[in-house]
């Protein structure tokens, strides 16, 4: 089982140069970075994990630019999104850009999505919230045609263009692994149309990770990698997914500054060593 970092990068903590470093020291193989564009003022939708909305959620770093940061100090680590809000964004821009992670990270780029929460932030970008779902699953279709076509067009229902021409295309083929964040039944129906890995979150029970596996196999999936997201330092459930076949987990790591930050990665580098 391998082991990687989930965290917010802001401009109060450590820079995604040095946290990149100091993962790869560490024998971490992968960084994940939370995306929000902004936080609406209202505060309408409520925070998933109860109380008030944290204050790393107000000032993330963009992703693509925090990663590309890390990949320039290491040669090995995994970037990922985790996760990017795609029905937020532009596909073909960010197309480009998972592209353009992928060739200057010499194909390391891993790309984490899923269905988001909160809802002023949709509208903010034009997204319905009640159809983000519908728009995710046509945007990564559209995605694939990009990235695996010299002359791309799409046509569907929210996304919609004529041919074109896009590069860089990406390094790995046929695309970067698209991972699908989330449990819900259109979460996995979405990993098993488009999705190449999942990406549950921590509080996932082995036996539904099990369960999960063999429905993908039912559907022509067989062995989908899993990456457990965003998991403490529980050493049952750690067990848990060991047991249960994972093949990485991503611990939280709390937004810090550069000293506080290293010494919670090395705590977070002795847990893991009875699993590697």
């Amino acid at each position: 089982m391998k082991f990687g970092i989930a965290t917010f990068v802001t401009d109060q903590g450590i820079r995604p140069d040095d946290l990149g470093r100091a993962l790869e020291e560490r024998g971490f193989d992968s960084l994940f970075l939370a995306e929000h564009s902004h936080i609406p003022a209202s505060r309408e939708s409520p925070y998933p994990g109860g109380g008030d909305l944290p204050d790393v959620y107000y000032r993330t770093l963009d992703p693509f630019i925090a990663l590309t940061a890390a990949a320039q100090t290491t040669e090995n680590l995994l970037l990922g999104t985790g996760i990017a809000l795609l029905m937020q964004r532009d596909v073909i821009h960010t197309a480009k850009e998972v592209a353009s992670l992928d060739l200057i990270s010499r194909g390391r780029a891993l790309f984490g999505v899923g269905a988001g929460w909160n809802r002023e932030e949709m509208r903010d970008h034009g997204t319905d919230p009640r159809t983000r779902g519908a728009l995710l699953n046509e945007q990564l279709a559209a995605l694939k045609e990009i990235w695996g076509k010299e002359q791309a067009e799409f046509h569907g229902t929210h996304v919609d263009f004529d041919p074109m021409y896009a590069w860089p295309k990406p390094v790995q083929k046929p695309h970067p692994p698209i991972l699908i964040g989330g449990e819900s039944e259109a979460a996995l129906r979405r990993l098993a149309d488009f999705g190449d890995h999942w990406l549950p979150r921590a509080d996932t029970a082995p036996a539904e990770i099990t369960r999960v596996r063999a429905w993908l196999a039912d559907q022509g999936k067989p062995e989908v990698p899993v990456s457990i997201f965003g998991a403490g330092r529980d050493t049952a459930a750690l067990d848990g997914f060991a047991g249960a076949g994972v093949d990485r987990v991503a611990f939280i790591l709390g937004t810090k500054p550069y000293d506080e930050t290293l010494r919670k990665l090395d705590e977070l580098a002795g847990l893991t060593q009875g699993y590697r």
